[in-house]
């Protein structure tokens, strides 16, 4: 039976041996389809350039989109359908960890696959390379500033029940333990909640003096406004790993007092670098742009990632590529990077919400 290109398909793959297909793995609905526009524009900047230097080995470089919002199966399903019908021949994006533990296995090194979100870390099938933050570059040094620099030792998780923040909460009990700190709750709700009462009075009722927040887009813009209208801002601090400034604009300006992140990426990052690739974005897409942000930037990264692999390999083969991974080195918008063990080395800042911006305080 010759497989089939699912139907369904916003942008149909391009035919011809001179265009190489690639995957892009982006939510489009769901909880984190907030995300989705950025990362879409921000690929497709990736991909203009790449062609506007040739493509890679001579050949065109196209983004396939594919809906990574919907059931992890359903997209796990439609890219193995691409990759056995000879549709793409790589896949990137940013997805939740649980679509990422469903597309892997089907892939199944078959093609490169340049996974671009932050995550909890471990991920080791051959051909899967890691372009987001880890826990032990993002989280703990997070956790020692704030028990250092403000005193904050006792907090209470509150994430969404899949993977990524139940494998984060894991790190961050070992991270606490090792500085004298203390969960003083935990708990988990279903992604897509609005309803957050409840866990507000857990929050409330545990003593914490900061929320550590694993939740997901619209899940944390819901959480961000119900917990300022509780009046818990005005004690209790948030810190994120997973926020952008979709969310800050969603949550609104009120919402956001006392509410920090660390990233690779911020659009405010005062780098050379970071301003370079802003001017480039809104030169491209104009002032009416979705906003750019650390999980756009990503995709931008795991375009440039596979290029620059599949460049130095001469080949778009996963094992040549694995064989010339360790040590590449390139100039990317989050500055000078480099991949060890396939996951992208990169500096990491600290940033406090000012209203609707991010202000950048320092490098962790």
């Amino acid at each position: 039976m010759t497989p089939v290109v699912p139907a369904h398909l916003t942008v149909p793959p391009q035919r011809g041996r001179d265009v190489l297909n690639m995957a892009l793995v982006i939510p489009l609905q769901g909880p984190a389809g907030i995300f989705g526009p950025s990362c879409e524009s921000c690929a497709a900047l990736a991909m203009e350039e790449v062609n506007a230097e040739g493509g890679v080995l001579g050949r065109e470089l196209n983004l396939v989109p594919v809906d990574g919002g919907t059931a992890p199966s359903v997209v796990a399903t439609d890219v193995d359908a691409l990759i056995r019908a000879g549709a793409v021949e790589a896949v990137t994006g940013w997805h939740i960890s649980a679509v990422r533990e469903a597309v892997a296995p089907r892939i199944d090194g078959r093609v490169p696959y340049a996974y671009t979100a932050l995550y909890e870390g471990g991920e080791r099938r051959p051909g899967v390379f890691l372009t987001g933050e880890t826990p032990d570059r993002q989280l703990a040094p997070t956790l020692e500033w704030f028990a250092g620099s403000a005193g904050v030792r006792r907090w209470t998780i509150v994430g969404d029940d899949y993977v990524w923040p139940r494998g984060s909460a894991r790190a961050a009990h070992r991270y606490l333990r090792r500085i004298g700190g203390t969960v003083c709750d935990e708990m988990y709700v279903p992604l897509g909640t609005s309803d957050f009462s409840g866990v507000l009075r857990r929050v409330e009722a545990s003593g914490c003096e900061a929320v550590l927040m694993l939740l997901i887009g619209d899940d944390a813009v819901e959480f961000n406004r119900a917990f300022s209208a509780s009046g818990l801002d005005r004690d209790v601090l948030r810190f994120s790993s997973l926020i952008d400034e979709n969310v800050l604009l969603a949550s609104g300006a009120d919402n956001t007092r006392g509410l920090m992140t660390s990233a690779g990426y911020f659009e405010d990052l005062a780098t050379t670098s970071g301003m370079d690739f802003a001017a480039t974005y809104f030169r491209r897409f104009g002032p009416d742009a979705p906003v750019l942000n650390s999980l756009g930037e990503s995709c931008y990264e795991g375009v440039r990632m596979l290029t620059e692999l599949m460049r130095r390999a001469g080949s778009v083969e996963v094992p040549p590529v694995m064989a010339v991974s360790e040590g590449l080195a390139y100039e990317s918008p989050r500055g000078t990077v480099e991949v060890r063990d396939r996951h992208l080395r990169q500096r990491v800042f600290l940033a406090v919400a000012d209203g609707l911006f991010w202000d950048v305080i320092q490098e962790l």
